[in-house]
């Protein structure tokens, strides 16, 4: 370490194997509540050459979790607004072409009150408005403590997004991104102020049946987000994910997946299509903890990953 800069590590395998490519890419650590400054440049082979930038190119951050409350275990979740902060002015920095968050952008307290937790959704959402350019949300599920899907669609910012949309789908950079809900219950109804287990996640029928019109519906190459995971069937993924990868699958259009939820991290290719989850943002406490990621895509569709602080970085090829 040397003035206060963090040096970047990085180790390679095969895009396929069991192992992850390895980028962590760390940036200069937080003073106080905002860094005083980034590093630059890029610490991967594969990524764009000198002087030039990839035409499509965007950030995203997963679990941030915030609330004004006391850690509890590991997750800090007053830690986030910095965290966020830095990610932010990163994202700038980079000039992406877009942001998303994957869900859980905020939390609850203990005891948990509505009009607390409305109030940290307005003061992460505030930190994610400062970026420079088009921002889009995932619904999580505790996204959906406390409150509504309406409550909080009506505080957050989908850019060129009706309002009430809780999956949709958008153009940018000649790519098509879907963005998928799965905080419903197996009996279909919106999960709504924690009336939920948060192993009972589903896509329903007419969700899946928008998504068959809708990968239909464009010719261009397609990547989706959602939350909770599609690529198992282990308490983090949705019930039916099986039965929503098979829709991803035969539109022969979809290079990769972004996910949340496991605060872990993980990553599988599953006949085709990338599942990428990313590392929680709120997990552990100081700036060096904190998780955050651009996805570059290339012109043969190759999909590139760059991790930064504890996220990892991943290229991944089409086969």
């Amino acid at each position: 370490m040397e003035n206060g800069k963090v040096e970047p590590q990085h180790r390679a395998t095969q895009p396929n194997s069991p192992e992850w490519v390895v980028t962590r890419r760390d940036v200069l650590k937080a003073s106080g509540l905002v860094m005083a400054a980034l590093s630059a440049g890029t610490c991967i082979p594969f990524a764009h050459g000198p002087g030039r930038k990839p035409s499509r190119r965007f950030g995203m951050v997963a679990d941030a979790h915030y609330a004004d409350t006391a850690a509890r275990g590991t997750r800090h979740y007053r830690e986030s607004l910095a965290k966020l902060t830095e990610c932010v002015a990163f994202m700038n920095g980079e000039k992406v072409d877009f942001l998303i968050e994957l869900g859980d952008l905020k939390d609850e307290g203990d005891p948990a009150a509505e009009k607390d937790t409305l109030t940290y959704l307005e003061s992460i959402e505030a930190v994610l408005a400062e970026f420079r350019g088009p921002r889009y949300h995932v619904l999580g599920n505790h996204d959906v403590d406390s409150i509504s899907k309406e409550q909080f669609l009506t505080r957050i910012e989908n850019t060129g997004i009706a309002k009430a949309s809780k999956y949709y789908s958008f153009d940018a950079s000649g790519l098509h991104f879907v963005v998928l809900d799965a905080d419903y219950r197996a009996d279909g109804s919106d999960y709504d102020h924690g009336n939920f287990d948060w192993t009972d996640t589903n896509i329903p029928p007419e969700q899946l049946d928008w998504l068959k019109d809708d990968l239909e519906s464009t010719a261009k190459p397609v990547i989706a987000f959602v939350h909770q995971q599609l690529d198992g069937s282990t308490d983090h993924c949705v019930k039916n994910a099986a039965e929503v990868r098979q829709v991803l699958q035969e539109s022969q259009r979809v290079l990769a997946v972004f996910q949340g939820h496991n605060h872990a991290g993980h990553y599988s290719p599953i006949e085709g299509i990338h599942y990428y989850t990313l590392k929680a943002m709120v997990e552990g406490t100081g700036a060096e903890n904190s998780s955050y990621a651009t996805v570059e895509v290339h012109d043969d569709y190759t999909v590139v990953v760059t991790g930064y602080r504890r996220a990892l970085g991943t290229e991944m090829k089409q086969a």
